[in-house]
């Protein structure tokens, strides 16, 4: 079963996505389910465990999905977790055929 998982602890949850609102709640659905599209925040409640520690969590254990937005209105933060896909991508860490893509998302 595919599923769509969004991670964020602030906006509300897209219809037809599952929420997550930490980065271990993500990990369990990435490790559980087939996930189509992840959509992810850099900026959580928790200041050390962030979008961009998840990213890198990602890519150290192989949990990727088909495609993966990153929706961080953090201009930096969210450039540095595209980067590290793009790098994993490069370093053939992560399959090519992935899409990854930034579009921040308003916080209201």
């Amino acid at each position: 079963m595919k599923i769509n998982v969004f991670l964020d602890d602030y906006r509300k949850c897209p219809d037809g996505h599952v929420l997550a609102e930490t980065i271990d709640e993500c990990i369990d659905l990435l490790r559980a389910f087939d996930v189509e599209h992840l959509s992810i925040d850099h900026d959580l409640l928790s200041k050390t465990r962030n979008g961009l520690m998840l990213v890198h969590f990602m890519v150290k254990h192989h949990l990727y999905a088909d495609r993966i937005t990153i929706h961080s209105a953090n201009h930096l933060g969210s450039k540095a977790m595209y980067n590290c896909f793009k790098d994993a991508q490069k370093e053939h860490k992560m399959p090519n055929n992935i899409k990854i893509l930034r579009c921040p998302l308003p916080l209201r």
